[in-house]
């Protein structure tokens, strides 16, 4: 399985992005798929998940009511929609897949976003 990230870039405070995810195939081993975020200097940090089978969501306080994991299993794609984008929110945006919501061995190449105040 294969992950291809998408959808980053540059945006001003306030602003919206929709980032995609496309995996080449959905297994029962990578039922999770799960946003990630890495800003600069700091460590890669739970943004949100979403199972293909139930489409059951998980989100990080600092990103709840602002973002929406949905999936589109027709298209093995998973999408995070992000609205009032803060300048925190910048970094580079990764796309995992794994059979659970603690386990992820499959990653994108991720996509960055960039948010100016």
């Amino acid at each position: 399985v294969q992950l291809q990230a998408s959808g980053g870039g540059l945006v001003q405070a306030g602003g919206s992005l929709r980032l995609s995810c496309a995996a080449s195939r959905r297994t029962f081993s990578s039922d999770v798929m799960g946003w990630f975020r890495q800003a600069p200097g700091k460590e890669r940090e739970f943004v949100a998940t979403i199972t293909w089978s139930g489409g059951s969501q998980n989100y990080a306080d600092s990103v709840k009511g602002r973002f929406t994991i949905s999936r589109d299993n027709g298209k093995n794609t998973v999408y995070l929609q992000m609205n009032n984008l803060k300048p925190e929110d910048t970094g580079v945006y990764y796309c995992a897949a794994g059979p659970t919501s603690k386990v992820f061995n499959l990653w994108g190449q991720g996509t960055l976003v960039t948010v100016s105040s």
